[in-house]
């Protein structure tokens, strides 16, 4: 009988499985402002995604191109969504006072301080892996690139 290597076990569907339970119980219905806990919690989601992409992505890439340049794509997607997310957590209101800082507090890099600071900084470590592998094309672009069929 040969010898089969074991299978890694896959946590992904526990992790959207989480994600759908949470919504299901902390996610009122009707209008109801997202609090900055929670998008640095989405904003950590998203990047954790990013980053299980891009490692499919660089050893796929090279064996199987068509299937990388999807890849690819969903990873730029997946980035864009960050950013979005990035800006959604500084443009909330603050908890306790409710002030909505200024839009440009963090691009002056003078982010609110800690533990606002750290979704601030889980951005800018991203977007440095996310410099290297992307162009401003790319990033910017509402069409993520060519994809092959």
């Amino acid at each position: 009988m040969p010898a089969t290597t074991p299978v890694a076990q896959d946590f992904v569907p526990y992790a959207t499985a989480a994600i759908d339970f949470h919504r299901a119980l902390n996610i009122p219905t009707g209008p109801l402002v997202a609090s900055r806990a929670e998008l640095d919690s989405l904003h950590e989601h998203v990047v954790s995604l990013h980053g299980l992409l891009d490692a499919h992505t660089q050893r796929t890439s090279p064996l199987l191109p068509g299937e990388g340049d999807h890849l690819k794509a969903a990873r730029t997607r997946l980035w864009q969504a960050a950013d979005h997310l990035h800006a959604a957590y500084h443009s909330a209101p603050r908890p306790g006072t409710g002030e909505v800082p200024a839009l440009d507090a963090c691009r002056a890099r003078r982010p609110e301080g800690a533990p606002e600071l750290t979704i601030c900084r889980r951005h800018q470590q991203t977007a440095h892996l996310v410099r290297r592998r992307a162009t401003p094309a790319d990033l910017h672009s509402p069409f993520t690139g060519l994809v092959r069929h």
